[in-house]
């Protein structure tokens, strides 16, 4: 990364972004309230005195953002936020203490950074996400009937559930009655 004029820190959510810059000459601290689009961020940036340099954490709002900046000819690096160095006993965590605290870390080169992924290997990665959740989902639903069904004194006696096999009903003061099939 080259010298940078001007260090923004972003502190980025699905409907808000906090921006700080900090000029690294002057020490002024410019902070603005932006909408997330990509072309106001850019915009913003514009206006601070060049060359600048972005960082924002890693989070779900992905990473189209850095795409954009580095399109633009801007230097951005995507904060690990585990990794991010916190002053000890500070407690208060709000959107401008965040922007602050990145724009000051990167200026001092204190980020540790993430890999930006591609456009394809984030959509890969979404799509892995997205059938974990699905199995996540799965079995919290085969389990739910199953402890239902317990209750109601219907058990399975065979080696997979969800599979053809013996359902024996047991309600008080009945004979076992031998369910087949999936449930």
């Amino acid at each position: 990364m080259v010298h940078q004029r001007t260090s923004v820190g972003l502190d980025v959510h699905a409907r808000s972004v906090l921006a700080c810059g900090l000029d690294r000459e002057t020490g002024e601290v410019v902070e603005q309230r932006l909408c997330p689009d990509h072309r106001e961020i850019l915009d913003w940036i514009a206006r601070l005195p060049a060359p600048a340099a972005v960082t924002y954490e890693a989070g779900p709002t992905g990473f189209g953002l850095a795409r954009a900046l580095t399109a633009a000819g801007i230097d951005c690096v995507v904060a690990a936020p585990s990794k991010l160095i916190r002053p000890a006993g500070d407690r208060v965590k709000t959107d401008a203490r965040d922007a602050v605290l990145l724009a000051r870390l990167l200026q001092l080169g204190q980020i540790a950074a993430v890999t930006v992924p591609t456009v394809e290997q984030e959509a890969a990665r979404d799509l892995v996400r997205a059938r974990e959740d699905c199995r996540a989902d799965l079995m919290r639903a085969r389990h739910r009937i199953s402890k239902l069904l317990l209750r109601q004194g219907i058990m399975y006696y065979g080696k997979a559930p969800t599979r053809p096999g013996k359902l024996r009903v047991t309600p008080s003061g009945q004979h076992p009655t031998i369910i087949t099939g999936k449930f």
